[in-house]
């Protein structure tokens, strides 16, 4: 699908691409950004979702190497998570595409204010110095729960996805926040690459756009990742608030205005 955009749009959308990759890497959440932005050069909602999961492919793609070159994600141990994920994704981006999502746009933003009430009052929402990396595989039932339901709602929805991975990886299997982060956004890339095969099915995505935007993305990603990873917990923790936060807002206007 080609669409002929003016060099402001161009920019515009290389700055957003750049900033949802940033956070993404520390936070999850970037695609409250680019969604918008991809829905206001005019293209369809549907191709808008699909546009997007080729650019946030490459940023999840560029954080997960790093978290892993870094040596905060060890794969042999997820690989469990990672088959539910895909499973996952297949069937919430079926779904998305076959269904009217706006009940989902109601609960949403009341789900993202739990996550941001729950990481304030909790000290070890986003871990503790006694949590450790994992020396073996965790569970296989956590891992396909967790992957599945996760990679359902990033195929059909993703507003989050990572910040609900981060939450509930801490939660289930005491990671600490960099092994976290390391594991959301491993996930994040298998679900975005399925939904993505899934939409280039069915024809919803512009190519031109969606690679544009995803070497924005990667670079921002990898800036965000680094930074993450320099400044550790006293950095994530208040960025991650603030965008769980102002998600929580964004989602709930668009809902409920």
């Amino acid at each position: 699908m080609d669409l002929l955009l003016e060099p402001s749009s161009w920019a515009i959308l290389a700055a957003i691409g750049f900033i949802a990759g940033f956070i993404d890497a520390v936070a999850g959440g970037g695609g409250l950004l680019s969604i918008p932005a991809l829905l206001t050069t005019g293209i369809p909602p549907h191709v808008a979702l699909g546009t997007n999961k080729l650019a946030a492919s490459f940023g999840s793609s560029m954080s997960a190497f790093t978290y892993y070159k870094q040596q905060f994600f060890t794969p042999r141990f997820w690989y469990q998570a990672a088959i539910a994920t895909f499973i996952g994704a297949i069937f919430g981006t079926g779904v998305v595409y076959l269904i009217d999502n706006q009940w989902l746009e109601k609960w949403l933003p009341l789900m993202i204010i739990f996550i941001a009430i729950y990481t304030l009052v909790k000290p070890n929402a986003m871990g503790s110095p006694s949590f450790s990396a994992p020396t073996q595989a965790p569970a296989k039932v956590k891992q396909w729960i967790q992957g599945l339901l996760l990679g359902f709602y990033d195929g059909f929805a993703g507003p989050g996805t990572g910040a609900f991975w981060t939450i509930s990886s801490v939660s289930q299997y005491k990671l600490p926040v960099l092994e976290s982060c390391g594991l959301a956004r491993s996930m994040t890339c298998i679900s975005n690459l399925t939904s993505l095969v899934v939409f280039f099915a069915l024809g919803q995505v512009n190519i031109t756009i969606g690679l544009s935007m995803g070497l924005c993305m990667m670079l921002g990603s990898f800036v965000g990742a680094r930074t993450a990873i320099k400044f550790g917990v006293s950095f994530i923790r208040p960025l991650f608030i603030t965008i769980v936060i102002l998600m929580a807002i964004n989602l709930a206007w668009s809902a409920w205005a």
